[in-house]
């Protein structure tokens, strides 16, 4: 039998990720000691070893409880992960397109290429890019270097009251 402490040991979690799990019924120890400390059995250790495998794959954790409690379920939830993850790999491909291409850009200076609002957002849009991840995009751009997010915005010769808008709306007040 484990305690809670070795038991997070033994996969590098912490006491309060165990009692989480307990929590939310994805791990309950098998019983209680005299002094009312939880053990867990090696059936327990078990389980917990494929809830941390699953987590190292990216399961959410309604996925990881399905997983364990209708087997059958499997095929279908792994296949959905690979999915979402087709997804977000094209995303961050397409991401790092625009960067690449942003770089060359920079590279020649801003003022050698002009791009105006409506190309810009065509070519996100044709790299893949909702209207989400643009949003999140120039979150990103304005929490890391508002002043050359204003400039860049500027440069797609929108209105400063637009600039200011898209800044608002990322976050921070222009």
């Amino acid at each position: 039998m484990y305690r809670i402490t070795e038991l997070g040991r033994l996969f590098g979690l912490s006491r309060s990720t165990l009692l989480y799990y307990d929590r939310i019924g994805l791990l309950n120890p098998t019983g209680r000691s005299r002094a009312n400390y939880r053990s867990y059995s090696e059936q327990d250790r078990s389980r917990l070893e494929a809830i941390c495998t699953y987590r190292q794959r990216g399961l959410a954790i309604e996925d990881i409880r399905s997983l364990l409690s209708r087997p059958d379920a499997t095929t279908d939830i792994l296949r959905r992960r690979l999915l979402e993850l087709d997804g977000e790999i094209s995303a961050l491909q397409a991401k790092q397109r625009l960067l690449a291409d942003m770089l060359q850009v920079k590279a020649r200076g801003w003022e050698a290429v002009r791009v105006d609002k409506a190309t810009w957002v065509a070519m996100l849009r044709a790299a893949g890019m909702s209207e989400a991840a643009m949003d999140a995009w120039h979150r990103e751009f304005e929490s890391r270097a508002p002043e050359a997010h204003l400039d860049f915005l500027l440069s797609l010769g929108i209105s400063e009251e637009e600039a200011s808008a898209i800044r608002a709306h990322a976050g921070r007040k222009a």
